[in-house]
């Protein structure tokens, strides 16, 4: 089930702002909402549904930082498609630092939606983003 991020407006960047991240993080019922775009660095927060996944995905010249803000999940990363060589379980108030260039993926392994914020440096998607479900963040990057 999928609905409107219930915050006001949506990208808050580039101009200064502050932001409750957990309180936030929790209202978002979108697959990824674009919360802060500046010229170097982006924060999304995404809500993963149960058995769900971000996807197998790199970043070529993007770092990011990932946090866990509620629920349970499995990260793997590698610097092959097929070789994902790092595992390792995530709790709330976890954090993953992916470097650029680095194959991962972030797997809910619980029974509750997964509440994560996301920091690109520098910002991977577009100002406002908004993708309501993974099929539409999926569409949109084909």
């Amino acid at each position: 089930m999928n609905c409107d991020c219930r915050l006001e407006k949506t990208d808050h960047g580039p101009e200064p702002y502050t932001l409750h991240v957990d309180q936030a993080a929790m209202r978002n019922r979108n697959f990824r909402t674009a919360v802060w775009t500046g010229c170097h660095l982006q924060m999304t927060l995404m809500c993963i549904l149960p058995g769900g996944d971000i996807g197998l995905e790199i970043h070529e010249d993007t770092d990011q930082y990932i946090r866990i803000e509620m629920g349970r999940a499995l990260v793997r990363m590698g610097t092959c498609k097929n070789q994902m060589d790092f595992q390792q379980n995530l709790f709330r108030g976890d954090g993953i630092f992916i470097p650029a260039g680095t194959w991962h993926n972030i797997i809910n392994t619980g029974r509750n939606s997964l509440k994560v914020s996301s920091i690109y440096a520098p910002p991977h998607h577009p100002y406002g983003t908004v993708h309501r479900t993974k099929k539409d963040a999926e569409e949109k990057h084909h």
